[in-house]
C-alpha cells in the first residue's frame, strides 16, 4: 500500500510530492501540511488493517516537508542552498531499508515458528531392534573347493601371451613415378587426346590413381605432353606433344615407392 496524500495543489503519492518539492515544481508554501495530516488520519480511520510501511514512509516524508517549511519561514532562510534542505532524504531511505529488512526477518521468524509447530506433531522412534535379531554376514567362501582356489590361483598367475596383430587382411601395392611415367610414354603418343578419367578407369586404388597424375605433372614438365581442362572441376584432358621424345630413358624422375 501507497501513502497517499490530496491538497488542492496536489494529489497522489506523498513521496512524488517530496520530488514536486525539491524539483520545484511545486512551492512548499502551496502545501498545507495541517491538512494533508488530517487528510491521511482520516485515511488511516477506513483502512481494515493498518500497513506500518505506508504509514512509515507517511511520518518521514512529512517530516521533511514539515523542516522544509519551517526554514524558510525562520529568519536567514534565503541563505540555505536548495539541495541542503533535503539532506535527510538519505536519513529516510535508509529508514525504510531497515524497515524492509524489519519485515523479511519477521517473516523468517515465523516461517521458523511454523517449522518448529510443525516438527512438534512428530514422535521419535525409541525402541531399536529385537534383541534375537542378528545380523549374518553371508559365508562368501560357501561351497568353494581348495582345489577351485588352487586353479583360480594358477589362472591369475599364468604368463600371458604376447599380442600379435594380424595385418593377413591388409594389401601393400608399392607403386613408383618411374614406372608410372614409362607407362605413360608407351601409352599416350598413340592415343590421341584423352581424359585423364579415361586413362586410370581401369585403376582400382586411389594411390595409383594420385601416382598416375603425378607422373603427368612431370612429363607436362618436360614438355612431352599438354594438360588442358575447360572449366573448373571438369575433365583434365591429356595429348601428347607433336615431335616430343618418345624415348623411356626417363632420369631426374623420384623413385620413391608410394604404398597404399
Amino acid at each position: 500500500m501507497v501513502a497517499t496524500v490530496s491538497i488542492p495543489a496536489y494529489t497522489g503519492p506523498i513521496e512524488a510530492l517530496l520530488h514536486l518539492v525539491s524539483s520545484h515544481q511545486l512551492d512548499i508554501f502551496d502545501i498545507p501540511l495541517a491538512d494533508m495530516v488530517d487528510g491521511f488520519v482520516a485515511e488511516i480511520a477506513s483502512w481494515e488493517t493498518v500497513d506500518l510501511q505506508a504509514v512509515s514512509e507517511f511520518i518521514s516524508t512529512a517530516a521533511m516537508l514539515i523542516e522544509l517549511k519551517s526554514k524558510r519561514l525562520l529568519p536567514g532562510s534565503g541563505e540555505i542552498e536548495p539541495d541542503e534542505e533535503l539532506i535527510g532524504w538519505e536519513e529516510r531511505d535508509l529508514l525504510l531499508a531497515r524497515l524492509l529488512e524489519c519485515q523479511a526477518y519477521a517473516a523468517a521468524a515465523d516461517g521458523f515458528a511454523l517449522l518448529i509447530e510443525q516438527a512438534a506433531k512428530a514422535i521419535p522412534r525409541t525402541a531399536g531392534l529385537d534383541p534375537d535379531f542378528v545380523v549374518h554376514a553371508p559365508d562368501l567362501l560357501e561351497g568353494v573347493t581348495p582345489d577351485q582356489i588352487a586353479a583360480a590361483f594358477m589362472r591369475a598367475t599364468a604368463e600371458r601371451p604376447a599380442p600379435v596383430v594380424d595385418l593377413y587382411h591388409v594389401t601393400v601395392d608399392a607403386v613408383t613415378v618411374a614406372d608410372a611415367v614409362t607407362e605413360m610414354v608407351r601409352r599416350l603418343p598413340g592415343s590421341g587426346r584423352a581424359s585423364f578419367r579415361q586413362l586410370t578407369g581401369h585403376l582400382t586404388s586411389r594411390i595409383e590413381i594420385i601416382v598416375r597424375f603425378l607422373a603427368l605433372l612431370e612429363l607436362c614438365k618436360q614438355g612431352r605432353v599438354s594438360l588442358d581442362q575447360g572449366h573448373t572441376f571438369g575433365d583434365l584432358e591429356v595429348a601428347w606433344v607433336e615431335g616430343a621424345p618418345t624415348n623411356l630413358a626417363v632420369t631426374g624422375l623420384p623413385t620413391d615407392e608410394y604404398e597404399g
